[in-house]
């Protein structure tokens, strides 16, 4: 698969009750998808959101976090201080064992 696995960890910005309200329901996966999925500390003030974005030919690293902080923006809640790990999954190469 032609994808890029993006973390991006950051702070909420001023979440209010309904922003965490939101936050709840949404759960605390820690699967990769397009949609994005978050985990975050007690006092949600700190997150984890992992996503997964299709990579063309031509896409880099900057496209990635690009589309990962589309991904981000779509779930509505304030953020502030991102901080981007990338994996291409292109360049993964899986060794298997010779049986």
């Amino acid at each position: 698969m032609d994808a890029f696995r993006v973390i991006i960890r950051g702070k909420f910005d001023n979440l209010d009750d309904t922003g965490r309200a939101e936050l709840a329901a949404k759960g605390g996966d820690l699967m990769f998808s397009e949609e994005g999925t978050f985990t975050y500390d007690v006092n949600a003030t700190a997150f984890t959101f992992r996503c997964q974005v299709p990579a063309d030919p031509d896409d880099d690293e900057k496209t990635a976090k690009v589309r990962a902080t589309e991904a981000l923006r779509a779930h509505g809640l304030p953020y502030r201080d991102l901080n981007y790990a990338v994996t291409d999954l292109r360049a993964v190469r899986i060794r298997r064992k010779k049986r």
